[in-house]
């Protein structure tokens, strides 16, 4: 076996075993299946992959460092905080609706290995939030905006913007309504949630 691991054929695992663990979970994802996804075997795929979790965190980052740097992007940019929050929104479902496990690969990681968030965290392209939280208090100060903790307003941000992904199949029950039409509803959040946040806090 060729020692020199190919950039291409670890691509082509990682894009399959997103698929899988999309469909099944981390759980429910075998390696034999996720080999077979690939069209590879399955020696090969523990060549580049010794574990399921290995593979698992490899897809996760894959993923987030896709998104952490747009959120970042965002958070820290010199607009207005109406913008950003307009822009968080809209950035934060285009980006899930393209990747939907995202969102229950982090609740499955927060569960089941604390430390692999904690590393996660630490590294430098994780959002940093520091910039919005002073724009928030400055807001408040000058009276342009209802007094909140800029902590509450950045999880009622994360929270409004997250919880129908990860809540979709009981939501879809209680409304129900289809996939197709769901995923319209999550198109409208775009602008809905950025908007009621907005109309809640401005004076």
């Amino acid at each position: 076996m060729n020692k020199v691991k190919d950039t291409t054929t670890e691509t082509d695992i990682l894009n399959a075993a997103k698929r899988i663990f999309q469909h099944k979970g981390m759980a429910g994802a075998r390696m034999q299946e996720i080999a077979d996804e690939a069209g590879i075997n399955k020696a090969l795929l523990h060549y580049y992959f010794r574990s399921k979790q290995l593979l698992f965190e490899a897809v996760f980052k894959m993923a987030f460092s896709m998104l952490a740097p747009q959120l970042n992007e965002v958070m820290n940019a010199d607009s207005s905080l109406f913008e950003k929050i307009r822009k968080f929104s809209n950035n934060y479902i285009s980006f899930v609706l393209k990747h939907p496990y995202l969102p229950n690969f982090i609740i499955q990681e927060l569960n089941r290995n604390p430390e692999f968030v904690e590393k996660l965290i630490a590294e430098d392209h994780f959002p940093n939030i520091e910039k919005f939280k002073k724009q928030v208090n400055d807001k408040v100060t000058e009276g342009t905006i209802k007094p909140i903790k800029p902590e509450q307003l950045f999880i009622n941000i994360m929270a409004l913007n997250i919880f129908p992904f990860i809540g979709a199949p009981l939501l879809k029950g209680f409304i129900n309504i289809e996939n197709q039409t769901y995923n319209q509803l999550m198109e409208d959040r775009k602008t809905e949630v950025a908007e009621f946040i907005i109309n809640a806090i401005k004076i």
